[in-house]
């Protein structure tokens, strides 16, 4: 077997080397360099950016991907950006809201240079454009219909019917998320996210505009973290932690843009009024004040907010240092659940073992047993359950009971509270299951983490 976490890491660390590379490149490029190297910097330490590297998801090369894309829109290099979007959209669907910005971008500037009688693209570098996207993604869309069924990834369609929320709380998670870029309320406290709901959309709006002045092709970027925001709060999913990463490069970028501009200007005021007779000493004194002005606020800050969040000594797991938000208590706990049963796995003769569980990576991963994911991320036939009657949820997640009594997969795994208003209060479930084991916890308000297998 592949070394799949050691290679996932190898890649993500690839991945977020190069993200930063281009973020400092698309801020010098816009005439803003000590902000460009200030979000590639940060973009290197946010928890936001590294938890997720190091665990192995998607989210670092689905990040690389949608800024090399704006990075080659600038630059005209289009047909390399249609391509980039075509790796964008088949990483995640959701590259759609960035995509069509620059689609938008794209079909104004043919419009508009008809319009003034300019040279226009060729008609087959349009052409190329169109197939470098419209290929792959034409690919993909035949592969998964004719394999899967359905084009769309089906975790779509469970997350969006498994899980119990309030209409707001899509839009409420990212708005918390959005005036704590720098992760701010960790030093500053509470109170941070107040002052950061204002302070950082104005110093957006400031960077924004100096961005566009500079490169107005740059607006579909502008644009992109406040329609993510838009997108997503209408269609209100769990909002997953790695939901919130993607529109930070872009958030980084245009705030530190806007801290280096109001510096700037602040140091300019500053030096007029300081110019007496001593004019070049105190030009050059007024120079390297600005700069290290620039370190200080637009590099030097935000990183040293962002390390807040990074722990010397985790309390769990590897000890070497990590954003505290790397936090994998839970995972560890499946871990445990599965060393449980692993040999009881391995000596069973009869047919094939199920194992059923809401969080089924580590699980599957260990016991190389057949899972039924209740949640229905991996499993189809788990949807049909949902949606479930809101008295089963206790969190904004619960097991429906009828699915374990139609399925009786051999061995359960579960939280206690996804199952403490439901299942758990089953009698029929209580007939055809006993508890093997277990494992202290309090996660998300459980009392433990329970360990059933199938009665004889």
């Amino acid at each position: 077997q592949a070394p799949f976490p050691n290679l996932a890491l190898l890649i993500n660390a690839f991945a977020d080397g190069i993200t930063c590379l281009l973020l400092y490149f698309l801020g010098r490029r816009l005439g803003f360099k000590y902000a460009g190297a200030g979000a590639a910097i940060v973009w290197a330490i946010a928890p936001f950016s590294v938890t997720f590297a190091i665990g192995g998801l998607e989210t670092s090369v689905y990040v690389l991907l949608l800024v090399a894309m704006i990075y080659a829109h600038i630059e005209n290099r289009h047909v390399l950006a249609a391509f980039l979007g075509a790796m964008a959209f088949l990483t995640r669907p959701d590259a759609l809201i960035l995509i069509g910005l620059l689609g938008l971008d794209r079909l104004w500037e043919i419009v508009k240079h008809k319009r003034q009688g300019k040279n226009i693209p060729a008609h087959y570098s349009i052409l190329l454009e169109g197939l470098a996207f419209l290929l792959p993604s034409l690919a993909w869309i035949v592969f998964a219909s004719l394999y899967f069924g359905n084009p769309l990834p089906h975790s779509i369609t469970a997350k969006s019917l498994a899980y119990n929320l309030p209409p707001e709380a899509a839009f409420v998670r990212l708005l918390q998320h959005y005036a704590t870029p720098f992760l701010g309320h960790l030093t500053f406290g509470i109170v941070w996210i107040g002052v950061g709901m204002v302070l950082y959309p104005f110093l957006y709006l400031v960077g924004a505009m100096q961005a566009t002045r500079g490169n107005p092709r740059i607006w579909p970027f502008v644009a992109y973290p406040w329609l993510y925001m838009v997108v997503f709060s209408l269609a209100n999913p769990l909002i997953f932690r790695w939901y919130m990463t993607p529109p930070l490069p872009a958030y980084f970028l245009f705030i530190l843009i806007g801290v280096q501009k109001l510096v700037d200007e602040l140091t300019r005021e500053l030096a007029k009024r300081r110019l007496r007779k001593n004019q070049a000493a105190t030009n050059t004194a007024s120079h390297l004040a600005g700069h290290l002005t620039l370190l200080c606020f637009v590099i030097l800050a935000p990183v040293a907010l962002s390390l807040r969040d990074w722990k010397l000594h985790p309390d769990h797991g590897l000890t070497r240092p990590a954003p505290e938000m790397a936090w994998y208590k839970l995972e560890l706990l499946y871990r445990q659940a599965a060393d449980i049963l692993i040999p009881d796995i391995n000596h069973r003769s009869e047919g094939k073992v199920v194992l059923a569980a809401g969080d089924v990576g580590v699980l599957g991963f260990f016991t190389h047993a057949y899972i039924l994911d209740t949640v229905g991320l991996n499993s189809p036939q788990s949807t049909k359950y949902y949606p479930l009657d809101p008295q089963f949820y206790v969190t904004n997640y619960a097991i429906p009971p009828n699915l374990i009594l139609d399925t009786l997969p051999n061995y359960i795994v579960l939280l206690e509270v996804y199952g403490r208003a439901g299942l758990l209060r089953s009698p029929d479930f209580w007939q055809k299951y006993q508890l093997r084991q277990k494992i202290p916890t309090d996660i998300y308000g459980s009392d433990g983490m329970l360990i059933f297998e199938l009665k004889p």
